[in-house]
């Protein structure tokens, strides 16, 4: 099985943003993008991406999960990196285009179509470090992806990082290329010193994000996560898994989180911990490592809430269960 994310399907959607005007999207090769060296994207990072899925249905349709959320944050993240403005109804258009295309491609559960809609500054201008691009390229790519626990949900091993954060404050609510690259040294380290999978960063002692997920605490019928602010990612499984758990009858205590009562309330018999993402839903944390010492989460084990919750999003994006939220997009 190829590596998740690692598989293209051979066409994407794309439309350019060139004197001041946005070209009427395309159908286009996937290997076709041409950029000059001194593209803008390439010197100063002005770029963002989103991450989203299309799923098959027993019925046959193909079923978008959330795209309004994913397409707001995407044009939210272009105007934060003074990027030109997409226009929402294209973006939507472009992205139901080409998984239409490959509607035939989009595997059964648990696999789906991962999609990637990605937005790059153009302008050939080494001279605007501290200018905005004038002109950028929108694109829609394809990657059929299976199931991201194939091989077991393994508890993760999360190592606590008090003195660094994943990124800029300011930027952190920005899906940006240039936020996984600063948070790949220390997570390369932690996974060499401690064998940690992840870094939990929590600067100051304040309890924040992963690399790449949001962080949520599970203690008895109580939900606890940081509350949204510009420093993290508003994750669009984050709410969306906050939201089944109200419906659930869980407390959603969405507020600040010490480093402190972190590890108290870990050692609790029944507590647990996840990872939110788009690709791996809600994945258990068993192990927390902070100054040295190892804390166990509860059992160590993923946690019946864990389960329990990722199903019940999963049922839904299947079509299994009732989509009380308007979360889906039929095509």
């Amino acid at each position: 099985m190829a590596a998740f994310g690692s598989v293209f399907m051979p066409q994407m959607a794309l439309t350019r943003f060139e004197q001041g005007a946005w070209s009427t999207p395309q159908i286009v090769s996937a290997d076709s993008i041409s950029l000059h060296p001194g593209a803008h994207v390439l010197h100063y990072a002005s770029t963002c991406f989103e991450g989203l899925k299309a799923f098959k249905h027993s019925d046959g349709s193909i079923n978008l999960f959330r795209m309004e959320k994913n397409v707001a944050r995407l044009i939210q993240s272009s105007a934060l990196l003074s990027l030109p403005q997409p226009d929402a109804a294209t973006l939507s258009q472009m992205i139901i285009d080409i998984v239409r295309q490959y509607a035939s491609d989009v595997p059964e559960p648990p696999g789906s179509m991962y999609i990637r809609p990605t937005h790059i500054g153009t302008e050939a201008a080494i001279g605007k470090a501290a200018a905005p691009t004038a002109s950028s390229m929108l694109y829609v790519l394809l990657s059929p992806v299976g199931d991201y626990f194939a091989g077991g949900s393994k508890p993760l091993r999360l190592l606590l990082e008090q003195n660094g954060a994943r990124c800029a404050a300011h930027m952190g609510m920005v899906k940006s290329g240039g936020n996984y690259a600063s948070a790949l040294q220390p997570i390369l380290k932690a996974r060499a010193s401690v064998q940690a999978d992840q870094v939990l960063f929590c600067p100051g002692g304040d309890v924040q994000e992963t690399g790449a997920a949001n962080f949520i605490l599970i203690d008895g019928n109580e939900i606890i996560t940081k509350a949204l602010d510009s420093s993290f990612l508003h994750g669009v499984t984050r709410d969306s898994v906050l939201t089944l758990a109200r419906d659930m009858g869980m407390v959603v205590s969405e507020r600040e989180l010490s480093v402190t009562e972190l590890l108290e309330r870990a050692a609790k018999p029944g507590t647990e911990a996840a990872l939110s993402g788009t690709a791996a839903v809600l994945t258990p944390v068993g192990t927390l490592i902070a100054n040295g010492t190892e804390h166990t989460v509860g059992s160590g084990e993923a946690g019946p809430a864990t389960l329990k919750l990722r199903q019940a999003l999963n049922d839904i994006q299947w079509g299994k269960a009732e989509d009380k939220h308007g979360w889906l997009t039929k095509l």
